[in-house]
């Protein structure tokens, strides 16, 4: 059913995102990266991405990192209204559209809004097929010169909607794990084949990090390299050395025991 009422929408996404900060704030993050400068918050970040994750798991970074110069691409339909709302509160821009519907409009925002943000994009959004990568990514990235971030995140045994993507929701108090790729650099101006080239292996890499991210949470062990992770704005610390950084898994396990 369609909200009609933008006073009830607002009013049920501040109510979201309320109960996401305060549901998503219960969670034990751990993160593996195999480039720890990919995330905009670390010191060292440089230059703008394209950060795809499967819509099932979208709670995870719009917790995680919001206020950290994102801009996401939601589609035009109903229960997008709401998530535009509920993204705006919890520090995201956003960009309405799909290849379904405004797709044109929103492919020339996206092109704006490179130019100073990063794009997050659910590239089996919105409505599937589930974890089946579309080729706007790909696109966008060949087109722009920005090198795409696949992410791959799981929780310890989620509840599941019964809907096209699962929708994951995590339990509270539960670990929530995240495996993310090195950049992705996409070739200029490829043509139809090529895009398909590069969309198999984007979508490759980016099934293969959420089984990762997924087995990892779900047995409770350790990653040499992992890290825990919390919600940060981008540059919070940068004019103070040593500035924001990752802290080892290892040393937080010791700090809670002692």
């Amino acid at each position: 059913m369609k909200i009609r009422s933008q006073l009830l929408v607002k009013s049920l996404a501040l109510g979201a995102a309320t109960t996401i900060q305060a549901w998503m704030a219960t969670l034990d993050y751990r993160v593996s990266f195999y480039d720890p400068t990919v995330d905009p918050v670390d010191p060292r970040y440089q230059g703008q991405k394209i950060y795809i994750f499967w819509h099932e798991y979208i709670l995870f970074p719009i917790y995680l990192r919001g206020h950290c110069n994102l801009a996401m691409l939601l589609s035009q339909h109903t229960d997008a209204e709401v998530l535009s709302h509920v993204a705006h509160h919890l520090g995201f821009e956003f960009v309405r559209g799909s290849s379904r519907r405004g797709g044109a409009a929103a492919l020339r925002e996206l092109l704006a809004k490179s130019q100073k943000m990063n794009l997050t994009i659910t590239p089996d959004g919105p409505r599937g097929p589930r974890r089946r990568l579309a080729q706007g990514p790909v696109y966008l990235a060949s087109k722009l010169g920005i090198p795409v971030v696949p992410m791959g995140f799981g929780y310890d045994r989620p509840w599941r909607f019964n809907s096209w993507d699962r929708f994951a929701i995590p339990r509270p108090y539960s670990r929530a794990r995240a495996v993310v790729s090195p950049m992705m650099h996409i070739p200029p101006d490829l043509e139809r084949d090529g895009i398909e080239h590069y969309r198999l292996e984007v979508e490759r890499m980016l099934n293969r990090l959420t089984l990762e991210a997924e087995a990892w949470a779900e047995s409770g062990t350790r990653k040499v390299n992992e890290f825990t992770a919390r919600r940060e704005r981008a540059g919070a610390g940068r004019d103070s050395a040593p500035g924001w950084e990752l802290v080892p898994a290892a040393q937080v396990d010791q700090a809670r025991a002692a």
